[in-house]
């Protein structure tokens, strides 16, 4: 049996009274994208497939490949590769043991590029090794016009990325708590062996106290890239990601992108968690229930209210195919199985 009908039965939200409306935005970013976390809808976009390179914003899917590889709780002791990189730095030294979690917060607030090579080196054994593991990530994640040679982001002419690839991979890690909680942070003391004071690490993303929203996620900047950021924010449960790329008013435009996300867009749940359906197969009902929730952004206009179908249909083993469209484009595929 297959059923196929308008998925929009009337979605409440709360428009709310600082509505502004902007029908454009803009920014001076060679590259740039602007998405919602958890669907990956594009709201804006302006060059997003461009290769580029992306400084220290690489320093997102290094530390999302560390968190995935490591114990963040195990002691690393620095290797002596990682003394007197250039660059930004923690000024780490050799031999000093630090624990991993420590060493991401002096990568994702401080930007040491000390930090990022004391973690390849500990994760696998050196930073092409560990340049490997990343681009296996990257590629998991989805990105396909990327490619990463060190864990740091200084230049290198086959260190590339996109504003969309880099917007995926951002996405994906900040759906991960521990990597959330990092870039979140203001300001942090890590360890400091062999000294009667502890290491205090300021992030560097000035959004986090510029804009009330900002929950993340990185600077960067050489000469070649120019001044790179991925910023997000959470508002009312939606969370919004925005990659600039070679931009001067880096965070400027960022918290424009962003306010113009949240001044337009709204969140909705199309399916809830554990939602029930009911289908008749030959002459019996059967019973399912979806365990996975959507959500997806729509504009707050509500123009695009009624551009959700959903179609339902039972398979030969019985399983419910579960299909959700908007405008025509799949976002939603799964089989259910019977209560």
């Amino acid at each position: 049996m297959l059923i196929c009908c308008s998925f929009f039965c009337g979605f409440s939200y709360n428009t709310q009274k600082d509505f502004i409306k902007i029908d454009n935005v803009s920014t001076s970013a060679s590259g740039a994208i602007l998405m919602e976390a958890e669907s990956r809808r594009i709201l804006f976009a302006k060059n997003e497939n461009a290769k580029m390179f992306p400084a220290s914003c690489t320093k997102i899917l290094t530390t999302i490949t560390v968190i995935e590889n490591a114990d963040l709780d195990a002691v690393v002791e620095v290797d002596n590769r990682a003394q007197g990189v250039e660059g930004s730095s923690v000024y780490l030294r050799a031999g000093e043991h630090i624990s991993v979690r420590e060493l991401l917060y002096c990568l994702m607030l401080q930007s040491g590029n000390d930090s990022a090579v004391a973690l390849a080196c500990y994760v696998s054994g050196g930073t092409k090794e560990f340049a490997a593991l990343m681009n296996k990530t990257a590629k998991k994640i989805g990105t396909k016009n990327s490619h990463f040679a060190n864990p740091h982001g200084l230049h290198n002419d086959n260190h590339y990325t996109t504003a969309y690839d880099l917007g995926l991979i951002s996405c994906y890690a900040l759906n991960n708590e521990e990597f959330a909680k990092i870039v979140s942070t203001k300001v942090i003391k890590v360890s400091n062996e062999g000294y009667d004071y502890n290491r205090v690490i300021v992030n560097k993303n000035k959004l986090l106290t510029r804009y009330e929203f900002a929950d993340g996620v990185k600077t960067g900047y050489t000469k070649k890239a120019g001044r790179c950021f991925v910023g997000s924010a959470t508002q009312n449960g939606m969370r919004l990601v925005a990659v600039v790329l070679n931009c001067g008013p880096m965070f400027e435009d960022a918290q424009s992108m962003l306010s113009y996300g949240f001044n337009n867009y709204v969140l909705v749940n199309v399916i809830p968690k554990h939602k029930v359906y009911c289908m008749d197969f030959k002459g019996k009902t059967l019973l399912y229930r979806c365990d996975f929730r959507l959500n997806y952004p729509i504009k707050k206009d509500k123009s695009e209210d009624n551009l959700f179908k959903t179609q339902l249909s039972v398979l030969k083993n019985r399983k419910l195919d579960l299909k959700v469209t908007f405008a025509n484009k799949l976002i939603f595929s799964q089989q259910i199985g019977i209560i």
